[in-house]
């Protein structure tokens, strides 16, 4: 009977431990389940409060998920064109992060890095010290190990449908392995950390084409108020060209068939100077010297002296202006070659398509600036041609028994529209030519001019005009 009791008296304790144990877990689990309502509450606030920049929310992922998952410490990286950069980190031994900012992860089959990118899956390895990638000496897993201590962790892509942006990574210093729970909370932050850089990229695209519509607006109201006049024109477009496009300079030409000719230049006074006095003919091989061959643009990455053309102008470029990356469109009506407008960095960073596009869009624009120009200045001058003929046929008609004021407004008519300086209207007798009308000669040649001179002799001007 007493050992009936004592039996029964140990299942009932047996039954409340296991109660107490169950009721234990499902606390802590509410706890846990109540930490991570909160962690993803102060992540959603932290995506709304700032929707332009995902860096504060890369901080708080981190802070929730390190804390919450009990690890030591935590880093995001993302992608950009293909190379890992460290976007944000959490108690981050030292010498750990000295070593990530000194070298980017290997994106390969053989790193744990490389595959949760190459495969967007995640990656969990219960201890780093005894695992295949360590053992075969893959650099950041070495790092991780020797300089931060890893023991267990967790990497997680952040995946968007194909596109993979970066990577959030947690780090135990001992063997831990996380629980099913943490690394369905862990993926779970990966997805509010894409949709703060989706949230930031759509915001800079919309603020870039905003501004592009901007400074096109601009472009066109300018030449729209200098019809006749490049200049600024020319400078309205190579400073917004050169702003938007993230350049620390730029400069455009026109060409006249056998030189360009630099009328604007933003950035390096130095080589703005260089520029002014040295017009180039465009040497084969030369950027310029391409687009005289036939090519629309010319992207150049590659500023070493021994990879550039051997031109006064290519290594003023390097060394006066500091280029490393530039890219030059040509402007062109049809096949004929009007000129060339350049950006460039003095950073070795290609310009992306968008930037591309938006330059070649500002030069669609010199050309219709150039060609209104041309357009304006020929009907300026057919328009001046017909007012001098008519005024003439006017002072014709004036005069009809007196020609020398006839005379004197053809040589005035004449010298106004060609632009010189002085010159004469000479009559044949049939024996001499005499002037009949001059102008702003000296009085001596004038006087010599007037008396007249044989169709055999040399015209008297240079001693008697340098008088």
């Amino acid at each position: 009977m007493t050992a009936t009791l004592e039996h029964q008296v140990a299942e009932l304790r047996r039954a409340n431990a296991e109660l107490q144990q169950r009721l234990d877990e499902a606390l802590a689990q509410r706890e846990e389940s109540e930490t991570q309502k909160a962690a993803m509450a102060q992540i959603v606030e932290a995506i709304n409060a700032s929707r332009s920049d995902p860096a504060p929310v890369f901080d708080t992922i981190l802070e929730k998920a390190t804390g919450v998952c009990d690890a030591a410490f935590g880093i995001m990286w993302t992608l950009d064109n293909d190379v890992a950069r460290v976007r944000a980190m959490r108690n981050v031994p030292h010498r750990f992060v000295e070593y990530l900012m000194r070298e980017p992860p290997v994106i390969g089959p053989d790193t744990l890095f490389g595959r949760a990118i190459i495969d967007r899956s995640l990656i969990h390895i219960a201890d780093c010290a005894v695992g295949e990638v360590y053992q075969k000496r893959a650099p950041l897993a070495v790092a991780a190990v020797e300089l931060g201590g890893t023991r267990s962790l967790m990497m997680v892509p952040l995946v968007k449908e194909e596109a993979v942006f970066g990577i959030l990574a947690i780090y135990r210093q001992e063997v831990r392995p996380f629980s099913d729970r943490e690394i369905a909370l862990v993926r779970n932050f990966a997805g509010q950390a894409v949709i703060a850089i989706e949230n930031a990229r759509l915001i800079t695209e919309t603020r870039q084409a905003l501004e592009q519509q901007t400074a096109t607006a601009e472009v066109l109201q300018v030449i729209n108020s200098s019809p006749g006049d490049l200049t600024p024109v020319f400078d309205a477009m190579l400073e917004k060209a050169t702003r938007l496009c993230e350049a620390t300079c730029g400069q455009l030409a026109t060409y006249d068939g056998e030189f360009f000719h630099f009328v604007a230049v933003h950035g390096s006074q130095e080589f703005a100077d260089f520029l002014s006095k040295n017009p180039s003919i465009g040497p084969p091989g030369s950027d310029i010297g391409r687009l005289i061959a036939g090519e629309d643009v010319v992207h150049r990455t590659d500023f070493g002296l021994e990879a550039l053309p051997a031109t006064a102008h290519a290594r003023a470029f390097a060394e006066l202006a500091g280029a490393k990356t530039s890219f030059m469109v040509a402007l062109r009506k049809d096949s004929l070659l009007l000129g060339a407008v350049t950006v460039y960095r003095q950073e070795a960073r290609p310009f992306t398509d968008k930037q591309i596009a938006l330059l070649k869009n500002f030069a669609a624009q010199a050309v219709i600036a150039i060609e209104n120009a041309r357009l304006l200045t020929e009907t300026r001058e057919a328009l001046e041609q017909q007012t001098a003929t008519a005024e003439v046929l006017g002072v014709i008609n004036s005069s009809p028994g007196n020609l020398q004021p006839v005379f004197e407004a053809i040589l005035e008519k004449a010298h106004s529209l060609c632009g010189v300086a002085f010159g004469s209207l000479q009559l044949f007798d049939g024996d001499k030519f005499r002037a009949v009308a001059t102008r702003n000669l000296p009085a001596a040649l004038t006087d010599r001019l007037r008396e007249g001179y044989s169709p055999g002799q040399n015209m008297p001007n240079r001693r008697l005009l340098a008088q």
